[in-house]
């Protein structure tokens, strides 16, 4: 079982996936199927509160400080080592494989300092529902720590007493220093099995189940009918006579069965149906499966389930799959140029927002002269390698280890750029009018420019505006502008007052007037 990083995607972070198995395909490439991981970043602001609550809640319990006691720094990329786990299976090509990591469920015996003290190391503890969209605890979580420990006494001192009552710390079921022999027992037991095959035979429903003589002996010889005989003979005093009347008492042979016999063959599918989808998450395999049969019920069932043949057989097909299965495959390095990748000629001013500095790249580094704070993470103007970053329109880049720490943790280093900030701009750069400077000295916006347009009206829309005011009404709209204009009513009207007559030609003198002259 290995954690491995897949790329989907030339800019955004690393998946994290689980390969459980590798599979080749009919044109010869090689799938593997995966369980998925989420980052914070791919879950909703609700669910990362409910993660944050449950955090602050297992730190309660544990009465660890060590949280607190992080810097603000370490606090922030501990988050970005915070995983959860689904139970989403997917197909990817293994090509797509970039690397190894690890992935731990989180205990309270580990520091969760060590996470960043180790490179690709991620723990969980919650487990995601991608389609409920629900965060859960892992209930196959590892019971280390103080509240599942014993609480043991202190040690007794030479000839001291022990004051407790111990008669009602145990109960004594069986004695092995009966009168009875090792043969008188087996006798003993024998003639349980007879009964139980005899009780077998005259109830219906175990003759319904187990219809040859065959069936009813092999479920009378199981553990529940040799349990129920020792505990009739314990409380009888090992007197065998009173011990077989108390098999068969006045209203037929005592029957005793167990959870392998009280289940139907419809049900025991199901149970493998569930057992295959959820494994040992028997909570589960109750709630979507057998919502009729107790979790007791379940959990004992599993484990007679497992001394079948059944089981067995079941096990062998399954190592005979996993030998035919692919178990390695070679997967090359990946060499290929990154599209984010930039060339060490781009102008310094279109990155960042940054504007030319006069300080001087390090020699050797291929970088211009004049970069400034560049990096959007860690703020370094020198690096031998830049990748473009962020929305197109931002020009952000970072710088070769903070594009790694990118990928690989799904985050910048630095805290500061958590909400999108972006870095100051360099004081030694500005105008005095807090403007940036280009190469040649005058000021420019590093952002691009907003493109200005107007609204231009038609003449006929106009005039209705003259001709219509009373229905218009434009100073009342002008302070309600959510109320409907009735344009039915002011079409109406205006092909009333365009009749030719002395008041319309006015009004077209004075309309044309305004148009021309501006008043």
């Amino acid at each position: 079982m290995y954690y491995v990083y897949f790329e989907n995607s030339s800019s955004n972070p690393l998946l994290i996936r689980r390969i459980e198995e590798l599979n080749k395909t009919a044109n010869g490439n090689v799938e593997a199927k995966v369980v998925c991981f989420y980052r914070r970043r791919d879950i909703s602001s609700t669910l990362i509160a409910l993660a944050d609550k449950h955090a602050r809640e297992l730190e309660e319990e544990m009465e660890n400080s060590e949280m607190a006691d992080l810097p603000e720094k370490q606090k922030h990329q501990l988050r970005h080592r915070e995983l959860f786990l689904s139970r989403q299976l997917e197909s990817l090509p293994a090509t797509h494989i970039r690397g190894k990591c690890c992935v731990t469920l989180l205990n309270e015996t580990e520091a969760l300092k060590s996470y960043l003290d180790r490179e690709d190391a991620f723990f969980y503890s919650l487990v995601y529902d991608p389609q409920q969209k629900t965060l859960l605890a892992d209930k196959g979580e590892i019971r280390i720590g103080n509240k599942f420990q014993a609480d043991i006494t202190d040690l007794l001192n030479e000839d001291e007493e022990d004051g407790r009552d111990l008669a009602k710390l145990e109960e004594k079921i069986w004695d092995p220093n009966s009168s009875l022999t090792e043969k008188q027992i087996d006798q003993f037991l024998v003639v349980a099995r007879s009964v139980g095959t005899f009780a077998r035979a005259l109830d219906c429903s175990s003759s319904v189940r187990q219809p040859s003589l065959h069936m009813s002996a092999a479920a009378a010889s199981r553990d529940i009918t040799l349990f129920h005989a020792m505990d009739t003979l314990h409380t009888n005093g090992y007197d065998m006579t009173r011990a077989i009347a108390a098999l068969v008492p006045q209203g037929g042979p005592v029957l005793c069965r167990d959870e392998m016999e009280e289940w139907s063959a419809s049900e025991a599918n199901l149970f493998e149906e569930a057992l295959e989808k959820y494994g040992k998450d028997f909570t589960d395999i109750q709630q979507d499966f057998l919502p009729w049969k107790s979790l007791t019920s379940i959990i004992e069932y599993y484990y007679m389930w497992k001394t079948t043949d059944r089981y067995v057989q079941q096990k062998r097909l399954k190592a005979a799959e996993a030998e035919s299965k692919l178990k390695q495959v070679y997967i090359p390095n990946y060499n290929k140029p990154n599209p984010n990748q930039l060339s060490n000629s781009v102008k310094p001013a279109l990155l960042n927002g940054a504007a030319g500095s006069n300080v001087p790249g390090p020699l050797g580094s291929g970088q211009t002269p004049g970069l400034g704070r560049a990096c959007e993470s860690c703020y370094t103007s020198s690096s031998y390698q830049w990748y473009s970053w962020g929305p197109p329109n931002m020009q952000c880049r970072l710088c070769a280890s903070c594009w790694t720490y990118w990928k690989k943790y799904g985050g910048l280093k630095m805290p500061t750029r958590l909400d999108g900030e972006r870095p100051g701009p360099n004081r030694n750069t500005l105008s005095p009018h807090g403007l940036p400077l280009r190469h040649s000295g005058s000021p420019k916006f590093a952002v691009k420019t907003r493109q200005a347009f107007f609204l231009q009206t038609t003449g006929a829309t106009r005039l209705a505006r003259r001709l219509c005011e009373d229905i218009i009404r434009p100073r009342y709209l002008a302070r309600h502008p959510y109320l409907p204009v009735n344009t039915a009513a002011i079409k109406a009207e205006c092909r009333r007052l365009c009749v030719p007559n002395s008041q319309t030609l006015a009004t077209f003198k004075c309309f044309f007037c305004c148009c021309l002259f501006g008043h």
